[in-house]
C-alpha cells in the first residue's frame, strides 16, 4: 500500500485535498483524522504539518508527500522534489529599511530574521555572506522594527504588507515556491504505484488547463479551423449525414477557449460547444 503525507492545515491542505478528490481518492470528511485508508486504491493518507512532510518522506516512513518547495528545501532533509502542482505559488525575498542594503552582498555582518531559517542559511552560504540567521515563527516583519534583526526573509506576495511596515524588497527573489509532489532521494524512479499516482496528479493538471471543443464546418475550412484547435496530438474529424460538412473535436487551452470560439464562427464553423474535461491519461 503506498503511503502518503498530505498536509493537514494551512494553505496547502484544501488545495491539495482537492486535488487527491479529483484524481478518485478517498479524502477525509473529519479535519480530526490523521490517517485514513483508501482500500479501492490501495493508499494510506497521513495527515501532518506541512513542515513535518519532508522529515517523514526523506527518513523513508512514508513513501512520497504533498508540502511546498520552500519547506522541503528549508527542511535539509533527504527529500527531492518530483513534480509540481501548480497551487499554493509564493516568491521568497528580502526586505529591510531603505538605505540599509541595495544586495545580498551587503548583508554581511546583519541580523537577518526569518521563519525559515535552513533556507536562508543556504542561500547566503551559496552567495558568502557571514551572517546571523535568527528564527521566528511568524510576522517577521516586526523585527526590524523591534530591533531583533536588520533584514527579513519572508514571503511575499504583493508587498503591501512590507510597505505598511516600512520595508522594502531587496534583491532578486531567493526562492519562487509552489506545493509539489516529493519522495525520498535515491528511492527507484520506477515504482508502478508512485508511478500510477503521478499519472493520475498529471491527468488532473491537464484536465484542468483544458476544455474539450466540439463544432460543424464545412469541409472547405477544415484545415483553417483544425489550425486554431490542433489539439494535443490531432483532432477528430468526423463526416456529417449533412454533405459538404464534417464535426470536429479538439482539446483546447480553457484560458483561449472564447478567443478560438470567436476565430472558429467567423471562419464558418457553427454548433461551438466546450465542455469541461474532469480526468484524462495522455
Amino acid at each position: 500500500m503506498l503511503r502518503i503525507a498530505v498536509p493537514n492545515k494551512g494553505s496547502l491542505s484544501e488545495p491539495a485535498s482537492e486535488m487527491l478528490h479529483e484524481a478518485g481518492y478517498r479524502q477525509r470528511k473529519d479535519r480530526r483524522e490523521l490517517v485514513l485508508v483508501d482500500s479501492a486504491n490501495e493508499v494510506e493518507f497521513f495527515f501532518l504539518r506541512p513542515r513535518d512532510i519532508a522529515v517523514y518522506v526523506g527518513s523513508g516512513k512514508l513513501d512520497i508527500g504533498i508540502t511546498g518547495r520552500d519547506l522541503l528545501l528549508d527542511s535539509g532533509s533527504r527529500a527531492e522534489e518530483i513534480m509540481q502542482l501548480g497551487f499554493a505559488g509564493s516568491t521568497f525575498r528580502y526586505a529591510t529599511r531603505p538605505g540599509t542594503a541595495e544586495d545580498v552582498s551587503e548583508f554581511g555582518g546583519m541580523t537577518i530574521a526569518t521563519s525559515f531559517a535552513g533556507l536562508v542559511t543556504k542561500h547566503l552560504a551559496d552567495h558568502g555572506v557571514d551572517a546571523d540567521v535568527v528564527h521566528l515563527d511568524g510576522a517577521v516583519e516586526t523585527a526590524i522594527q523591534l530591533g531583533v534583526a536588520q533584514v527579513i526573509a519572508d514571503v511575499v506576495e504583493t508587498g503591501t504588507t512590507l510597505r505598511n511596515a516600512g520595508l522594502e524588497i531587496i534583491g532578486e527573489p531567493i526562492l519562487e515556491s509552489e506545493a509539489v509532489v516529493i519522495r525520498r532521494a535515491g528511492a527507484p524512479a520506477d515504482d508502478p504505484k508512485v508511478q500510477q499516482f503521478l499519472r493520475r496528479m498529471q491527468g488532473v493538471l491537464v484536465a484542468r488547463r483544458y476544455v474539450m471543443m466540439d463544432y460543424d464546418i464545412r469541409v472547405e475550412h477544415v484545415e483553417r479551423a483544425v489550425a486554431l484547435t490542433p489539439g494535443l496530438e490531432s483532432p477528430t474529424v468526423s463526416p456529417l449525414h449533412h454533405e459538404g460538412w464534417v464535426a470536429v473535436r479538439s482539446m483546447v487551452p480553457a484560458k483561449d477557449a472564447q478567443r478560438i470560439m470567436d476565430e472558429l464562427y467567423e471562419l464558418g464553423a457553427r454548433a461551438i460547444l466546450t465542455t469541461g474535461i474532469h480526468a484524462c491519461r495522455l
